[in-house]
């Protein structure tokens, strides 16, 4: 599980309900004040308007996939890629002493499919062009799905403020007509401006950063199968392991070479 998203999505509730319960006057925590930001019409047309919005954007089956896509940032991703390199490097070995043929019974213990099929396509004899053609269109295809889920919250997160300001423009119109009691509009004009409280709480809260750390993720994972491709090609290609290698650490920040360079040392 990755600690990070959860300690922040909860430190961050955290800190707003001591911002809403904390009397700085009286120097304590008075939790009545909870009451005052709870509004059950002001929740269903801030979350509900802005859930309904994304569903009706787009399939039933992608928004499904969009809020199941919520537990991916707890997972955390696969991406060791200095692991990566190595098993390539180790992969180039056996092509060179053994011949590419070898490489079908190591195929079959990967966990990668990825990888797994790159390997398979290389022993059957597949046109290196071909090879590539395959595993970008493949690549393209990842790429895509994992921007539908990113675009989900995406949405979401542009949904909430905007629910929350139709919130609050019906909460002023209701303000406005009881303009002759003087004593409801303190409480009217609250309960308008909690809409756009809790717009920007799904927003900011949510949305944005489960859309930012689905991004990242993908990014990483894109990354790391190019890597793949590259490596493969060039083990397809007879190149000498010393070189794929090199040329493989060019995709590593200067920070990620060293630190394979010591793994590699130690070794």
């Amino acid at each position: 599980m990755d600690i990070a998203s959860l300690i922040g999505l909860i430190l961050c509730g955290i800190l707003i309900v001591f911002a809403i319960v904390f009397d700085e006057d009286a120097g304590a925590l008075i939790f009545s004040n909870l009451n005052t930001f709870i509004n059950m019409p002001s929740i269903l047309i801030t979350f509900g308007g802005s859930f309904m919005c994304v569903l009706a954007s787009g399939p039933l089956k992608d928004f499904i996939n969009g809020l199941k896509s919520f537990t991916l940032i707890l997972k955390v991703p696969k991406a060791d890629e200095g692991a990566i390199i190595r098993q390539i490097i180790d992969l180039s070995n056996i092509a060179r002493k053994e011949g590419l043929l070898a490489l079908e019974e190591t195929a079959n213990s990967l966990e990668d499919e990825f990888m797994k099929k790159g390997i398979l396509l290389i022993v059957d004899g597949t046109d290196p062009e071909l090879v590539r053609n395959i595993l970008e269109t493949e690549l393209i295809n990842i790429d895509s799905r994992h921007k539908r889920l990113i675009a989900f919250w995406k949405n979401l997160g542009a949904m909430g403020p905007a629910w929350g300001m139709i919130g609050t423009l019906v909460g002023l119109i209701n303000m406005l007509k009881n303009l002759s009691d003087p004593d409801s509009i303190g409480p009217n004009m609250a309960v308008a401006l909690i809409t756009t409280l809790y717009g920007s709480m799904l927003a900011n809260w949510f949305a944005s950063p489960i859309a930012t750390k689905l991004s990242t993720n993908n990014d990483i994972e894109i990354m790391m199968k190019e890597v793949m491709i590259e490596g493969l090609l060039s083990i397809q290609a007879g190149e000498n392991p010393r070189v794929i290698e090199e040329k493989l650490k060019s995709f590593l920040s200067p920070a990620t070479r060293a630190k394979m360079a010591e793994g590699a040392g130690e070794a």
